[in-house]
């Protein structure tokens, strides 16, 4: 009788499973060597890894402190950032997920019960504590392979991260220039409202006295409330720019009046910018490195496909000890055990196993393309970067050679305006037009220092 109490208990236990079960996990008890080298690696004691992403060296040959500080910031407090750490701490748990599949599963529990059998009056307690182990024997290694591919994500889910970090900087830096820029610019533009404001008065007093026709009075006072309008458009275009800025750097846009920088004149990079980019350099971008992983895994996948036709070989270990006394459950006598070994291979699968090979060599395929079109890519975001800094540069260079010669001619003319040569009317619209070419070297000396920040993002930051 108790035998058949014991068994009902087991198929009823192993059926429903309503009893309250304690997993004994062994996992935590039986980590191979490689796995602990893992998880101290995935344990970092500082965020000195973020820095080294995103290269503090080439944000501090802008000699701007106000810029590396932002930059620090950023890595600190950007919400984008955070995200993409979580999602590799969510790849590295899924590493550890799969890689349980590789180790011993076992459970206990305590279930008792009160029945009574058929063709007996009494009703009995019965007190059972069951225990089952289970382990796939991975003689073809295939949960080893499963976990293999897996940690490839996990690889890649680092490299996202870093061209994450890479990427953030790189607009940080990016709007925190234009926004200098904008300072600089915006200043000139008053400067040129000024002249046109001094101009329209100059127009009207003149109109006035009959030496000036209504017509050109009208069309200084035209310039003058476009100059105003241009000026309004460059403002707000900074407060756009000092909005995203905020977001960037985990602030609060509210907070945009408390934002310090450096003067567009202070702005001195000393960095070197090579004119040519080794390969070596290229192939440690991160969506390279990311895609190369991804063709690993996919060859992984394949294999793991493959080793799908092979066997598996299972041991089942289970224990029941059951009794009526509470006292004397734990004994021999009121044990039931078994071990059982199994040996499962496919027979027909309906062709789901050939179909599952074929797909997983089609995304083999489709990755390798992927990876053969992430190289390509890397090469003309760099070439494209290179031609971006040299022919900005050359162009700069002319626009500053124009702008001295403008120096010069304000000047000359600057000297008839004290000989009476010309009226005060003509030296300020020789000022105005001075004041308009230092707006072009501002803004293409700003497109020379973004055009870095380019080449810094296509080298992944290697610079």
């Amino acid at each position: 009788m108790k035998k058949i109490i014991a068994i009902t208990l087991l198929l009823g236990i192993t059926g429903m499973n309503v009893m309250p079960v304690l997993a004994a996990d062994t996992m935590n008890n039986a980590q191979p060597k490689q796995f602990k080298t893992m998880v101290k690696k995935n344990k970092k004691v500082s965020d000195d890894y973020k820095y080294a992403y995103v290269n503090m060296d080439f944000w501090s040959d802008f000699n701007d402190e106000n810029l590396s500080a932002y930059i620090d910031k950023a890595i600190k407090h950007n919400y984008d950032l955070k995200s993409a750490t979580l999602t590799v701490e969510e790849y590295y748990q899924n590493v550890r997920s799969q890689f349980a599949n590789e180790l011993p599963k076992a459970n206990a529990g305590f279930a008792p019960g009160y029945m009574k059998m058929p063709g007996s009056s009494d009703a009995d307690w019965s007190f059972a504590t069951p225990a089952f182990a289970q382990y796939e024997v991975d003689i073809f290694l295939k949960n080893r392979d499963k976990t293999k591919s897996v940690k490839k994500l996990y690889e890649g889910a680092q490299f996202d991260e870093r061209a994450a970090y890479i990427a953030v900087a790189s607009a940080v830096g990016t709007t925190y220039l234009n926004i200098v820029r904008l300072d600089k610019i915006i200043g000139i533009q008053t400067e040129i409202v000024d002249l046109r404001k001094e101009i329209y008065d100059l127009m009207l007093a003149r109109n006035r006295e009959g030496i000036t026709s209504t017509a050109d009075t009208v069309k200084a006072n035209k310039a003058l409330v476009q100059g105003q309008t241009d000026l309004i458009e460059l403002q707000k275009q900074r407060d756009i720019l000092l909005h995203q800025f905020a977001v960037l750097i985990g602030e609060s846009p509210a907070n945009i009046a408390e934002f310090t920088r450096t003067s567009y004149d202070n702005i001195a990079f000393s960095g070197n910018i090579p004119s040519e980019i080794s390969s070596d350099v290229i192939v440690q971008r991160p969506d390279y490195l990311k895609a190369e992983k991804m063709v690993e895994k996919a060859g992984i996948d394949v294999r793991v496909a493959r080793k799908e036709f092979l066997p598996t070989f299972n041991i089942l270990g289970l224990a029941l000890f059951n009794a009526s006394n509470l006292g004397s459950v734990w004994t021999t006598k009121n044990m039931l055990a078994g071990l059982i070994g199994s040996a499962m291979l496919p027979i027909f699968t309906g062709g789901s196993l050939t179909a599952n090979l074929r797909i997983k060599k089609a995304q083999y395929e489709k990755v390798l393309q992927n990876y053969y079109k992430t190289n390509l890519t890397a090469i003309q975001e760099v070439n494209d970067a290179l031609v971006s800094v040299k022919m900005d540069t050359e162009k700069m260079e002319q626009t500053k050679k124009q702008a001295e010669l403008e120096q010069t001619d304000f000047m000359y003319n600057r000297d008839k305006f004290n000989q009476g040569v010309i009226s005060k009317l003509d030296l300020i619209q020789y000022k105005e037009n001075l004041l308009t070419i230092d707006k072009l070297v501002a803004q293409q000396q700003i497109e020379c220092y973004v055009d870095y920040i380019g080449l810094y993002k296509a080298v992944g930051s290697k610079l």
